[in-house]
């Protein structure tokens, strides 16, 4: 009964989790001092939910990869390309400041988003297959998230390609594979665990915006306007190619949609930690606004599709 009762709170946290996202950007805007002192936590924060993450995977999410190969590697693919290159365009058609410029690319090299699951379901799509290219691209994302950086952003930064590889691989796979294994150890076990993942998710992400949102609060009246929208654009964009490319492949609508959500979605958790570790906190600042747009713009598109079949 209790945990019937958690699972529905933790649900309802998830899916509402574009408004805890805007709650704490405004909190840590308005309390810059608090808030600030807790941009320390935004590494171990992210490896808390990817470990929550990796509790959530089963030997079938892989399995779907063999199954169904093609509509996997064609959201991978678009996922890995699409997305830097959209960055990369805008901040050159915006001229945005070099800091800021390297967090816009930065946001495109990560792999998709944890909520692009959730928001998947919302809209009907294939959540199998959402998953499926969820965990992988999470999996590629030591090697091609500093590589496609490097790629498109070596010219406004020095990268350094190897700490960087370590330290994603000690934030993301790390906590993921101890993740499995905890799960393959304690079986139904981890039913608590994996029910209450969605609160701790959002609060660990909503603290990673509410620090970046205060250490970047000179950076955002400056200049915020201007970000705010190059964000939104690279997110919509994202899903507007992902969803033309599944259906000119011919792909069935759900996996189209699933396909759309996770090119446009990103793990802008991860973008925020490198960009405070490696770069500048400012730098950070297009992961955060990305944090609150995607889910807000991900619920919106989620409720579109949902409504269309209601009609149909």
């Amino acid at each position: 009964m209790i945990l019937n009762q958690i699972a529905q709170l933790s649900s309802w946290i998830g899916k509402t989790f574009a408004i805890w996202a805007l709650v704490s950007a405004v909190l840590g805007f308005v309390f810059p001092d608090i808030f600030s002192a807790l941009a320390f936590l935004i590494v171990p924060i992210l490896g808390i939910i990817m470990f929550g993450m990796g509790m959530t995977l089963k030997t079938d999410d892989f399995i779907e990869i063999i199954k169904r190969p093609k509509p996997v590697l064609i959201g991978l693919l678009a996922q890995f390309t699409l997305m830097p290159l959209i960055a990369y365009l805008l901040t050159v058609v915006f001229h945005l400041d070099p800091l800021i410029a390297v967090g816009v690319i930065l946001v495109g090299c990560c792999p998709g988003g944890t909520s692009s699951n959730v928001i998947t379901f919302l809209a009907k799509g294939d959540v199998a297959l959402s998953v499926a290219i969820t965990s992988i691209s999470t999996l590629l994302a030591p090697f091609l998230t500093p590589l496609l950086l490097s790629l498109f952003a070596g010219q406004l930064i020095d990268i350094d390609l190897a700490n960087m590889m370590l330290t994603i691989t000690k934030i993301v796979i790390v906590p993921i594979v101890l993740g499995i294994v905890f799960h393959k150890l304690l079986g139904d076990r981890v039913e608590f665990a994996t029910a209450v993942l969605p609160i701790v998710s959002v609060l660990g992400i909503s603290i990673i915006i509410a620090a970046v949102v205060a250490v970047s609060k000179a950076t955002i009246l400056d200049s915020g306007a201007l970000v705010f929208m190059v964000v939104a654009l690279h997110n919509m964009i994202g899903y507007t190619l992902g969803y033309t490319i599944a259906r000119v492949l011919g792909f069935s609508e759900r996996q189209r949609r699933a396909i759309m959500v996770e090119v446009g979605m990103q793990n802008s958790g991860l973008g925020a930690a490198l960009a405070a570790t490696y770069f500048n906190p400012v730098a950070a600042l297009p992961s955060a606004i990305f944090s609150v747009w995607h889910n807000f713009s991900g619920a919106l598109v989620a409720n579109i599709f949902a409504k269309r079949d209601d009609v149909v």
